[in-house]
């Protein structure tokens, strides 16, 4: 008996459906087998674990430390709203993944995922992502050469942000002012005076920074097909691009005209800053394509990273200062010492080996995140003791728990100031220990391995700088002698008390 016309097209419709469907479901399939074969933390079934998912952004902090607790060594998976993440803990697991090729866990690809980067950022960054070599060699090496503009920069920013008298104490909403006073120091020594100091220069790289998260938040829940719209209507990140467009265009195209008219990178007077030095990479003809797009989005990104972690860093480091006056003249007696014999210089930074400690101690009680080196499962990746994290499965090492861990730091619970600065002291321990230095059980700057944050040499000589600024200039407290306010947490991330404030007094030298 022959078909109906209907019956025909519903027969091919349902032989389509299932060609094109079941291949998907068994892919899936498989993949939760392997998921399977790994503890979960929270709950499991296909529909509660979205109540987990949900859990995870006021509670991170507590589902990260029972899994690290519960699988000391082991990988754990965790629901997020868009699907499972393999969270692991342990010295093996984290080598492994530090060893690993991006071929096989991608850190660009997991940074893709989380920061939406091509919509955020920009697809170019990504695709030729040579602002990292800017910034693991120019920007670097060109430290002790500036440091004279950013030491001046720090003290022109204090004097504006925090103009406080000898005779009265002031108040300072720390985390914002801190960001403001990054931002101009940064861009002193990335684009130069006076377009550091302009007032909605300094705004729109603090705002775009806080614009490009949000998008992210928000691209992540929309398919691939819709994000380029998403991101034109539902965030504020290509407003931020025309603003940074709108400041940096005629500073690109002089020195683009200056290159025409002497025929060479290499002309007289050319300013020794990021713009130059991106210029310099920029040396393909592919590269040099739509160049005032490209070189724009490689400063708001350079700028992305540097202002957010610098500012939370900075602020928790004045926040425990505030909390432990104690801690204050020692370390303000090795600034006097430092710069008395070097100056304000990067060779002086090097020396404070207290203040190195010190910071590294705050960010190990308090950081920027409770996972670390995160990564994309190019394929199926299995780990020594038989793991097996499918391919499009993110994976991240734990941070947070592992820095307040007592079989990895004694009295982990506790601030002390100097811990890392006494263990420099034992024999062939002088840079191990070093706040920029490759540490496994140390996870701002990641654990080590070629993918460490590229800026970290950058970033810890510039929070010496200002914090060593502060320590000789300011006396500072918490109004009525209050401890360190608690920190924001939202999902894994962590930032300071955003409406704390510090007291600021000049000292009277």
């Amino acid at each position: 008996m022959s078909l109906s016309p209907s019956s025909q097209i519903l027969t091919l419709g349902a032989i389509f459906l299932a060609t094109l469907l079941l291949p998907k479901f068994l892919r899936w399939r498989a993949r939760m087998v392997k998921l399977n074969a790994i503890p979960t933390v929270g709950n499991s079934g296909i529909f509660s674990s979205y109540i987990s998912a949900r859990r995870f952004k006021d509670h991170a902090m507590e589902i990260l430390q029972e899994g690290y607790e519960k699988y000391p060594g082991r990988a754990f998976k965790v629901p997020f709203p868009d699907g499972w993440e393999v969270i692991v803990s342990g010295k093996t697991m984290v080598d492994e993944i530090r060893k690993a090729n991006d071929q096989d866990l991608s850190p660009q690809e997991a940074l893709t995922k989380i920061l939406q980067t091509d919509y955020t950022l920009g697809r170019c960054v990504r695709e030729d992502s040579y602002q990292i070599d800017v910034v693991r060699t120019a920007l670097t090496r060109n430290l002790g050469a500036r440091f004279e503009d950013l030491r001046d920069e720090i003290k022109d920013a204090f004097a504006d942000e925090i103009p406080a008298k000898e005779s009265e104490w002031m108040k300072v909403p720390m985390l914002y002012t801190a960001m403001k006073i990054i931002s101009r120091t940064s861009n002193r020594y990335f684009v130069g005076s006076p377009l550091c100091r302009d007032p909605d220069y300094m705004k729109l790289n603090i705002e775009f920074t806080v614009d490009a998260f949000n998008g992210a938040k928000t691209l992540q829940h929309y398919p691939g097909f819709l994000k380029p719209l998403i991101r034109q209507f539902l965030t504020k990140v290509p407003a931020g691009v025309a603003r940074a467009i709108k400041h940096l265009k005629s500073v690109i195209e002089e020195r683009l005209r200056k290159e025409e008219e002497y025929g060479t990178t290499d002309w007289p007077g050319k300013p020794n800053d990021l713009i130059s030095w991106l210029l310099d990479e920029a040396n393909t003809e592919d590269r040099r394509k739509d160049i005032i797009y490209n070189i724009v989005s490689r400063v708001l990104v350079i700028n992305f990273a540097a202002i957010h972690t610098t500012s939370v860093t900075f602020t928790n480091s004045l926040y425990y200062l505030a909390a432990n006056p104690h801690i204050v003249q020692p370390l303000r007696e090795e600034v006097q010492a430092c710069v008395e014999k070097h100056g304000w210089t990067k060779a002086a930074m090097g020396q404070m080996r207290k203040l190195d400690s010190y910071m590294k101690e705050v960010q190990r009680l308090v950081g920027v995140s409770g996972l670390g080196m995160s990564r994309m499962a190019m394929k199926d990746f299995t780990f020594s003791d038989g793991t097996v994290v499918p391919a499009g499965t993110m994976v991240h090492t734990v941070s947070y728990a592992l820095h307040h861990d007592a079989e990895v730091y004694e009295d982990p619970e506790s601030l002390n100031a100097f811990r890392f600065s006494n263990m420099r002291v034992k024999e062939g321990e002088g840079f191990k220990h070093q706040m920029v230095a490759q540490d496994p059980s140390y996870a701002l700057f990641g654990s080590g391995g070629r993918h460490m944050c590229p800026g970290r040499f950058f970033a810890v000589n510039e929070l010496k700088a200002l914090l060593g600024h502060v320590l000789v200039t300011y006396d500072i407290k918490f109004e009525n002698n209050r401890g360190v306010p608690p920190p924001h947490w939202d999902g894994a991330g962590c930032t300071p008390n955003r409406t704390a404030l510090v007291m600021f007094k000049k000292r009277a030298v």
